[in-house]
């Protein structure tokens, strides 16, 4: 079976080989991806992922396995983003220290014409903040390609103090959920993780 992950991510890419995919391809879909639409988040996260499964399939044509994903952070059910300067990056950052936050991740797997779409939502804690943590944490680079303008899975850990849910969910792909939709469509990930070959 022909995999297409269709996200430029390299998050996302690292997540599904840790599930036991190895053999899929990258193609990232060309739309507009803007989260200032007047949906609900877990809607927003829904919505962004079909739309750029159903691009990559019109695209490629075919009967290849699409996962589409698209990851947001909600704070008092307002949309975050990312930043788009470092200046934005320190609003965001100032926003969120000391509080909790949500991250929703939506995903779809799309093949022949059959999608199945869902989300995960996970809540996040920061720890309080000074004014030059947060600094200190943009100098770094690291929130500019976030949603919310920070990574769990590296130095944004550190201003992270407490979650609920699933902690890949916040890395931008619900493994848990996927799998089992995965597996829906003939895609044994566990299986796959033991030296099998359910996969089609």
């Amino acid at each position: 079976m022909d995999i297409i992950l269709a996200s430029g991510s390299p998050r996302r890419r690292e997540l599904l080989e840790r599930m036991g995919l190895r053999d899929f391809r990258i193609v990232t879909p060309d739309i507009d991806e803007r989260s200032d639409r007047p949906l609900p988040p877990h809607r927003l996260v829904e919505t962004i992922s079909a739309e750029k499964a159903r691009a990559v399939a019109a695209q490629l044509g075919g009967d290849a396995l699409i996962i589409a994903a698209d990851t947001v952070v909600a704070l008092d059910g307002a949309v975050l983003g990312k930043p788009g300067d470092a200046a934005g990056a320190v609003e965001m950052l100032t926003a969120l220290a000391g509080r909790r936050h949500e991250v929703y991740t939506g995903f779809t797997v799309l093949r022949d014409g059959e999608a199945v779409t869902r989300s995960e939502r996970t809540e996040v804690s920061f720890r309080s903040l000074t004014a030059e943590e947060i600094g200190h944490y943009v100098s770094t680079g690291e929130p500019m390609d976030k949603a919310g303008a920070y990574g769990i899975q590296g130095f944004g850990a550190l201003l992270v103090d407490g979650i609920r849910g699933d902690y890949f969910n916040v890395m931008g792909l619900p493994v848990c959920a996927l799998g089992r939709v995965l597996a829906g469509f003939g895609v044994d990930c566990l299986t796959l993780a033991a030296g099998g070959t359910k996969q089609g």
